[in-house]
């Protein structure tokens, strides 16, 4: 394996836990946040145009559990000649069922490594929920443990 795409399995693979969102206004601060649990199963590709210090790949992801969806998504990375240093971003949009509704929405990874010590947040874009999902906000957690994927998903729904 390239050390690229091992830096991009580690980074897509962080587990360092996010915070939920803080409200950012009054409307929002009335709003209950919920928690949605389950497992994820993850398929990644590097792309073609990859180089050496900039590599691309894609995201397919199916959630099981109290959401019940698929994703696509891209990331992009780039590692440092410090061993343990790298970063990622990467967007996906997420589509099928939560809490009973029915749309889609789009998450914002941003990954980092500091000399193996590992950050990642995963955000709901603001205003991309779509359908029984339009107003959604909040943020997502990865878990990793013995080799299986998990996730909490934190969230605020209007109405």
């Amino acid at each position: 394996m390239s050390p690229l795409r091992g830096t991009f399995l580690a980074l897509a693979l962080l587990s360092a836990p996010a915070a939920g969102a803080a409200p950012t206004d009054q409307k929002e601060q009335h709003m209950v946040q919920h928690q949605a649990k389950g497992t994820f199963d993850v398929k990644m590709a590097p792309q073609a145009d990859d180089t050496a210090d900039v590599g691309r790949m894609t995201l397919d992801k199916t959630f099981h559990g109290d959401l019940e969806a698929s994703s696509i998504g891209q990331m992009i990375a780039v590692r440092t000649p410090t061993e343990g240093s790298a970063g990622y971003v990467a967007m996906e949009r997420v589509t099928g069922t939560l809490d009973g509704k029915k749309g889609s929405f789009a998450l914002q990874h941003f990954g980092t490594m500091n000399r193996g010590k590992q950050h990642l947040r995963i955000e709901i874009v603001p205003d991309s929920g779509t359908d029984g999902l339009a107003g959604i906000s909040g943020t997502l957690d990865i878990i990793i443990e013995k080799g299986a994927h998990s996730y909490v998903l934190y969230y605020t729904l209007p109405g």
